[in-house]
């Protein structure tokens, strides 16, 4: 589509650095919580799901101090302060810190705060039981109790919805008595695990399995993490909100990213480019800019993040596009297939949802203005500040501050880059 459908105030020009990755915050924390002596974190943001982690590790035993808006010094030792660990509304948090908590000889509940509570937990019970933890769970949704110590041994763990609870598991493991093989049936966000081995291997730690195959782990017990001076990258999931926004509405280039990151998000490139947008990639930028946009066909399970993008993207492209992967869509902030649905329904967008052939299809179109709702979804609320670009009045997003979760200044950088189309 052409980008005169564009209104000339909504149209973006410069330059962003999104924020760090808050993945790889969150690991780097629980990492340095585990290293004995200090660690150095550089180019933290400190969205909320960075603070659930920071506070998480503060009841663990760290000491955290904040240098400067993106620089943190965290003096290790796993020697919990309390028996209950609140992770606010963090997925990844409440999977990670689990196995962590689980180390300790005592017992702690780990607790969480509004949609985080209706989230699926149940695929860490039977594998920590196995591991010799005692665990009362909440229906397999949180709150759960786990006294350890974790001893290591041999597990089999479900990876079909998540792998966020194998991520605390590689991170948690190398501190156990015993070796531990883990065996991993449907693993997926398959390099969501790659970021977790190679960030632990920063901090000293070895996890053996076979490269590309991810349904054998071997970690050898009684390691220990060593302190590190470590710069967090950026985050590919925000810098993919930016990107398309870039696609439907203008020119920018994203700063301090590099297409050779683990990140999954990295996958949003290939998307930009089926749709026909403009890719410049250089070592640590890339510019994208618009073009008219067609119809895609893309998979995204195991990028499934990166969803509520590609359905504004799809929604400014001419003809039908196909994103396949919603099934990992449930165990979201939001049953985000279902969200998307009802929200773009309003703005006259069409969707379908094909659960047989996990496929959505979304109908490339103009959308009418109408309030719609996050869904208290940071991701949600993006993809349709996203689409508000295309409309000629602003929309109202109810609860949209609830990007602060991943991005705070989402809406403060979009605004930035309009004032500068206009120039």
């Amino acid at each position: 589509m052409d980008d005169s459908t564009v209104p000339r105030g909504n149209r973006l020009r410069g330059e962003i650095t999104p924020p760090c990755s808050k993945s790889y915050a969150q690991r780097a924390l629980a990492a340095a919580l585990l290293a004995e002596g200090r660690t150095t974190l550089r180019g933290i943001e400190l969205c909320r799901d960075t603070r659930s982690a920071i506070a998480a590790i503060t009841a663990l035993g760290a000491s955290v101090e904040i240098i400067d808006d993106n620089t943190l010094v965290i003096e290790g030792g796993l020697k919990p302060r309390t028996d209950r660990l609140n992770i606010g509304e963090s997925g990844l948090s409440a999977r990670l810190f689990t196995p962590i908590a689980s180390l300790a000889n005592r017992a702690i509940t780990i607790e969480g705060e509004g949609t985080l509570t209706h989230r699926p937990m149940s695929m860490m019970v039977e594998p920590l039981r196995e591991l010799g933890v005692e665990v009362r769970d909440g229906g397999g949704k949180l709150p759960i109790e786990v006294l350890g110590p974790i001893r290591g041994g041999r597990v089999t763990v479900d990876g079909r919805m998540s792998s966020q609870f194998i991520t605390g598991l590689l991170i948690a493991l190398p501190l156990a008595m015993r070796d531990t093989s883990i065996e991993v049936h449907g693993a997926v966000s398959t390099p969501y695990i790659d970021m977790t081995i190679e960030t632990v291997e920063r901090f000293g730690v070895e996890v053996m399995y076979n490269e590309g195959d991810y349904t054998q782990f071997y970690i050898e017990g009684g390691q220990r993490y060593k302190p590190v001076d470590y710069t967090i990258e950026s985050d590919w999931s925000s810098a993919a909100a930016i990107m398309v926004a870039a696609a439907i509405a203008g020119e920018v280039t994203v700063k301090n990213i590099s297409t050779l990151s683990r990140q999954a998000d990295t996958a949003i490139c290939r998307a930009l480019e089926r749709a026909g947008a403009s890719i410049i990639i250089e070592e640590s930028a890339i510019t994208v800019a618009h073009r008219s946009l067609e119809a895609f066909e893309f998979d995204a399970t195991n990028c499934p993040d990166l969803f509520p993008v590609l359905v504004a993207l799809a929604a400014a492209a001419e003809g039908v596009s196909t994103i396949r992967g919603i099934g990992r869509l449930r165990g979201k902030e939001s049953d985000r297939g279902e969200v998307l649905k009802s929200e773009y329904d309003k703005l006259g967008i069409d969707i379908e949802l094909d659960e047989e052939e996990d496929v959505m299809r979304i109908v490339g179109g103009t959308p009418t203005p109408a309030a719609v709702d996050s869904h208290d979804d940071h991701r949600i609320a993006m993809s349709l500040a996203i689409t508000e670009l295309r409309m000629a009045e602003n929309i109202d997003i109810r609860n949209r501050d609830c990007v602060s979760k991943s991005y705070p200044s989402f809406f403060e950088d979009l605004e930035l880059l309009k004032r500068l189309g206009r120039e």
